[in-house]
């Protein structure tokens, strides 16, 4: 199994992501991760969705995000030369004593520390799935508290954007 980055134009309405998330359920499709947001244009929004599947699953998945009358364009990424990102917040128990031994993890991640409490420290990292993996688990020997990620986010290299129409077709945007 292959796992698919997506990326969906929709339109920015009330209750579109609770369509495109019903669709994947109702058709008992996990997705991996789904991040949402406005695009240079208000009207916009972008998810960027991951997937697990072979080619039946996304092509399944495709024809059904199209039949939506919100989702504008539909690219798969995941062949293409794209940038990803992701985001985390750990929240490290730490005495002062360990303190420094954090901090300097947080340094070879280029991670920066957003919270210090008494006994816990809050740090913040981006990168891909790969460089968050690592940070998590060199974090975890002491005592992870609390952790939440975004989900991936991503955009294609250079100046285009690929978008699949209705008919499968590929239509490149400047």
């Amino acid at each position: 199994m292959m796992r698919h980055t997506l990326a969906v134009l929709v339109e920015n309405n009330p209750g579109v992501l609770a369509r495109v998330a019903g669709l994947f359920s109702r058709r008992g499709f996990n997705i991996d991760s789904l991040a949402v947001g406005r695009t240079e244009n208000p009207a916009v929004s972008r998810m960027t969705i991951v997937v697990e599947g072979d080619a039946r699953v996304l092509e399944q998945v495709t024809k059904q995000l199209h039949k939506l009358v919100d989702v504008i364009k539909i690219s798969d990424v995941t062949a293409e030369e794209y940038v990803d990102r992701e985001l985390v917040l750990i929240k490290v128990s730490v005495d002062p004593a360990h303190r420094g031994e954090v901090m300097q993890i947080a340094d070879i991640f280029r991670a920066r520390i957003v919270d210090l409490g008494r006994r816990t420290l809050t740090l913040e990292c981006t990168g891909n799935d790969g460089k968050i993996n690592a940070f998590e688990e060199s974090l975890r020997p002491y005592g992870i508290k609390e952790l939440v990620r975004t989900g991936k986010i991503a955009m294609l290299r250079g100046a285009r954007f690929t978008g699949l129409q209705d008919n499968g077709t590929k239509e490149e945007v400047q």
